[in-house]
């Protein structure tokens, strides 16, 4: 794939180095917190006037924080790789000196986050992570395209002639990681809210196993099956921040370390039903290019038959607007529904006929899905399939509901499965002609063995190829400050 480059001034400073070249700079002396946060606002600065994935930035904050980074570090305390890293964090958590969520809503929303930060940003925090500030969510994070009509939806950076979906509902993360706006960005995933965006932006997306990142000063959308995750430059990326804030959250001795893993016997399923139907023409040619850049590396690519997969089509339609209902209360839904996205509010409705004996059923059967799919990943290390059915999709195709019903459910398609299923997974740009969008590859592995898919991640990335930054022209429109 071919790197673009831009101006040096508004350079995205961890482009070709990530992570592992910040921090060994930073040990070094070469560069600081400080130089990297302001590079990261003066590129929110030109570009995000266009693209619109901050909901809030915390110019000031951030800029105080890695001055303080750098003291504590001259002082001779060093906190870990992420030290000093300037990060986007999606507008559904509490965070101390930033406004309380809006999560894409124009609603007045119950204080489910609560006033205090919980512990996952705190681990960000232990981390020494800088807050650039919150990107932009689809309302109450219900919508997979990243089209929101209370806060507006961000455009993504590959075509900017042309306003194309972010995919959501990690939609500002999704821009803001893929434009380069920050070193890497925090998003949730329910069904796909981190991998779609991350397909459509070019970058790696990671959803780590529910349960497995407490979500707690977080909105929640479906506790059952609610997930937090990572959009990186690349797979490297997201193996160092992944053990990092798991450091962070459980203490070093109890974090999942990555291993060194070569493709050369690895067993790669790829499902012979369901995540293969309805291609485009660009990722059917991508998946089976991929396929074979894979089987030369020495994958053993097997069949392997899903059956589960498509229990997701009668379980989240039920589910996510019934857990919604119980947030909100439906009182409250019902007096602000004028003010919600119209196809967020018919979405959310529709629980208000649930009966609790249907929801019942269907988490029982999904409960016995989980279990028959983790004895079979005995036969898998992992599998494969396309993340999104397609590239991103022109904005103006959703004035038609029934093209956007469409765009939405071969969004979906691929990604839910796995939150329905209790797995983990993880988009990789796949490789393709320049001149296309950027289209994902999805790896699926066993819940909780997040570390071991990582470390595949990593071995798939370096026989694929990592994605090209979009070009940006400096536009010069500016996002407002917190001074």
């Amino acid at each position: 794939m071919a790197q673009v480059k831009t101006a040096d001034h508004l350079a995205d400073p961890l482009a070709y180095r990530g992570l592992a070249g910040f921090a060994e700079d930073f040990r070094a002396g070469r560069v600081t917190s400080l130089a990297v946060t302001q590079a990261y606002l003066a590129r929110i600065d030109a570009w995000d006037g266009k693209l619109g994935a901050f909901q809030h930035v915390a110019h000031a904050s951030a800029l105080a924080t890695a001055k303080a980074i750098d003291a504590l570090y001259a002082a001779g305390t060093y906190l870990g790789p992420l030290m000093g890293v300037p990060v986007a964090i999606k507008d559904v958590f509490t965070i101390h000196g930033m406004p309380a969520p809006k999560v894409g809503s124009r609603m007045q929303l119950p204080q489910v986050t609560g006033e205090e930060e919980g512990p996952f940003i705190q681990a960000l925090r232990r981390a020494g992570c800088v807050f650039l500030g919150q990107t932009k969510a689809v309302e109450l994070c219900l919508g997979i395209t990243g089209v929101s009509a209370p806060l507006g939806t961000p455009w993504n950076p590959y075509d900017l002639d042309h306003h194309r979906v972010p995919g959501g509902s990690s939609a500002g993360s999704g821009v803001a990681a893929g434009a380069g706006l920050c070193a890497f960005a925090i998003g949730t995933d329910s069904g796909g809210s981190v991998r779609v965006p991350a397909a459509y932006n070019g970058v790696v997306g990671l959803k780590t196993t529910a349960g497995l990142w407490p979500t707690q000063g977080g909105f929640p959308l479906d506790p059952r099956v609610d997930s937090i995750g990572l959009l990186t430059k690349s797979a490297v990326d997201a193996a160092i921040a992944f053990h990092a804030i798991s450091s962070c959250l459980n203490g070093p001795a109890q974090a999942q370390r990555v291993p060194l893993i070569e493709l050369d016997g690895l067993r790669l399923g790829v499902p012979e039903n369901y995540f293969f139907d309805g291609l485009s023409d660009q990722v059917a040619q991508s998946i089976v290019l991929t396929q074979r850049l894979l089987q030369e590396s020495g994958a053993r690519l097997k069949k392997v038959n899903v059956p589960e997969a498509g229990e997701r089509e009668a379980y989240f339609p039920v589910a996510m607007p019934a857990s919604i209902l119980a947030t909100l209360g439906a009182d409250a839904f019902n007096q602000q529904k004028a003010l919600m996205d119209p196809v967020v509010g018919t979405r959310v409705a529709t629980g208000l006929q649930t009966k609790a004996y249907e929801y019942l059923a269907l988490e029982e059967k999904r409960q016995h899905s989980i279990a028959v799919v983790d004895q079979r990943f005995n036969a898998f290390d992992a599998w494969v399939s396309p993340t999104t059915v397609g590239p991103a999709p022109l904005l103006s195709d959703f004035d038609d509901p029934a093209i956007a019903l469409s765009h939405a459910l071969g969004m979906t398609r691929n990604t839910q499965p796995a939150n329905y299923l209790a797995l983990c997974a993880i988009s990789l740009p796949m490789p393709q002609h320049e001149a296309e969008l950027p289209i994902g590859i999805q790896l699926m592995g066993r819940g909780k063995s997040d570390a071991t898919l990582l470390a595949i991640a990593v071995a798939v990335e370096n026989a694929i190829g990592r994605q090209a930054p979009p070009s940006l022209p400096a536009c010069g429109i500016a996002v407002a400050r917190d001074m």
